[in-house]
């Protein structure tokens, strides 16, 4: 997907979720050394690994992700080390202690092909026994072919704008669509609507599992929060942990 046209909205969604960065902070902090961040996006997790002193590098697709990036950094006073590239074809010439792909950003990876491809591409960047930790969403999805608005309302230069969505389940290829309607509202009481939509790939638990050691990385350990815990039912988030096989 080309997250060029949805940067903007991205960036007024998630710019406050703060949910996952205590827990890949102290990761890097634990872990130490070089850190290779897969799907940047706008800067929000490398910019606060970067405050906390990590030596991270982002990278991401969308140039128009990276320019809302680069004005964060310049806004926050940060130097932050990005790259554009893809997940499936980046080449680097670091190898790195530890690889993260925070908010399901693996969810962009549609095929088998395209996920196996991604991984290996990974596992070869990571250092002998490096790490690859990220995060999914457990496919638990709301009412489907319904709008719903979930309390998403930006207040930006006198407009106001209220988000809504309307999902559906493509179940046979394992696909959650997501359309946005984007309403604002000025000061001239004009009522303008954008409309974006995002499509995902979700995963089960023991399909990724599969996918990994496919790859060629170590048999993951899996939690059910950024806490820790089993993963369970009513859990939210996988988070997987991984490691490079020593002998790669």
């Amino acid at each position: 997907m080309n997250y060029d046209d949805f940067a903007e909205l991205y960036d007024h969604q998630y710019d406050l979720y703060r949910d996952d960065l205590h827990f890949y902070a102290q990761l890097c902090e634990r872990v130490g050394g070089e850190v290779l961040e897969i799907g940047a996006g706008t800067g929000r997790v490398t910019a606060y690994l970067t405050r906390r002193g990590v030596q991270v590098t982002g990278l991401e697709p969308s140039g128009r992700m990276l320019d809302k990036a680069r004005h964060r950094a310049q806004r926050e006073g940060l130097s932050l080390n990005l790259v554009q590239g893809d997940m499936q074809t980046f080449a680097l010439p670091e190898r790195f202690d530890l690889i993260i792909a925070p908010f399901n950003a693996l969810m962009h990876l549609y095929t088998p092909n395209e996920q196996l491809q991604a991984l290996q591409n990974i596992a070869h960047h990571l250092k002998p026994g490096g790490q690859f930790v990220f995060d999914l969403s457990v496919p638990h999805y709301g009412a489907q072919a319904t709008m719903r608005h979930e309390g998403e309302t930006f207040f930006v230069g006198g407009v106001r704008s209220d988000v809504f969505l309307v999902q559906r389940l493509d179940e046979v290829r394992q696909r959650v669509i997501t359309d946005y309607y984007v309403d604002s509202v000025g000061d001239d009481k004009v009522l303008r609507r954008d409309f974006f939509t995002l499509e995902q790939r979700y995963y089960t638990r023991y399909e990724v599992e599969w996918l990994l050691r496919c790859a060629g990385l170590e048999s993951p350990r899996v939690q059910g929060s950024f806490q820790g815990g089993p993963l369970e039912q009513s859990s939210e988030t996988m988070v997987f942990f991984t490691r490079c096989r020593s002998s790669q």
